[in-house]
């Protein structure tokens, strides 16, 4: 048995149990769970969207008990500074400097209503989230791998807000919203969350073996035809280009960059080794499409006058 068979038998393993785990706090949500795994897999960052009171943090949280790894929350407010994030150099009794590594350095970021927080502030995450590592004072610093950042945003709260400009989306992998539950799931959690039960999450992953999936998803092949479809899917998402459907040109400003065509790669070949396939499809690409365009295409005015969503759109070129 190969290497690769080895590390696929385990993940086939592994990642049932995970879901388990999560699901002792979590009820409900399998789409939004299996969209995080997706990207973790993956190595992309994921920013979660939705109203007040549908667990996102608790998701997070969850997640980060659930593997064996370091986990920092960063409450995102208005007056957090980048330094409050990546950390500063003070000056210690033997007069020189000592860089003091702030919350960025965990594996498992939790960017906690990130949207609250000024761009200067943002942008210190987001470059960390791109690069891999910090600088600071003309000195880089690696952050370990795996790094994994989930944000979350408040959809309704706009006041005070500081939303975050389309480049800067394009460094989340995802965009997942999450809805409602439903009146089965509500009432499960109105009545267990309100008892004194308390739940224990065990570890059931590690740095290594995460480390070792997502290698696995890098190295498992995607057919040309495959590829073909997620780039020409993405080019269909431009206005104003042969490729572009009426609906584009008349409801949508911009499409999406080229970025969009590697993550529909890459999440297409994480969900087809959590379905325990090993190598995608079609189907795998239409999976994750409206994660990973969502963000990626920007709406014009006539599309919000007519309540045309970007999910709408998706739907249609799919």
């Amino acid at each position: 048995m190969t290497e690769q068979q080895k590390t696929f038998e385990l993940l086939a393993e592994k990642m049932p149990q995970l879901k388990n785990e999560i699901h002792k706090r979590i009820i409900g949500q399998e789409h939004i769970i299996h969209s995080i795994l997706i990207s973790l897999l993956a190595n992309g960052h994921s920013l979660l969207i939705g109203v007040p009171g549908l667990a996102k943090t608790l998701i997070i949280k969850t997640l980060a008990e659930a593997l064996d790894l370091s986990f920092n929350r960063i409450q995102f407010t208005p007056d957090l500074m980048p330094s409050d994030i990546l950390g500063n150099e003070i000056l210690d009794r033997d007069h020189r400097f000592r860089f003091i590594k702030g919350p960025v350095f965990a594996h498992i970021i939790l960017a906690d209503e990130i949207n609250r927080t000024p761009p200067k502030t943002q942008s210190a995450l987001l470059e960390a989230m791109q690069e891999k590592r910090v600088t600071v004072a003309g000195n880089d610093f690696e952050l370990e791998k795996p790094f994994f950042v989930l944000a979350t945003q408040n959809p309704i709260e706009q006041e005070g807000t500081y939303p975050l400009p389309e480049a800067q989306l394009d460094r989340f992998m995802f965009s997942i919203h999450l809805d409602y539950p439903s009146m089965e799931n509500e009432l499960k959690i109105a009545s267990e969350t309100t008892s004194g039960k308390k739940i224990q999450i065990n570890p059931i992953l590690n740095r290594q073996q995460i480390l070792a999936f997502q290698n696995l998803t890098r190295n498992i092949p995607a057919t040309p035809t495959v590829i073909r479809y997620a780039v020409e899917l993405v080019r269909k998402t431009r206005p104003g280009t042969p490729e572009a459907s009426e609906k584009v040109n008349k409801y949508i400003r911009y499409g999406a960059g080229p970025r969009a065509s590697q993550y529909l790669v890459l999440g297409a070949k994480a969900n087809a080794l959590l379905n325990g396939k090993l190598a995608p499809d079609i189907e795998d690409i239409q999976a994750v499409a409206e994660n990973v365009l969502r963000h990626r295409i920007l709406r014009n005015y006539k599309a919000e006058a007519e309540g045309i969503s970007e999910a709408g759109i998706i739907s249609g070129l799919l």
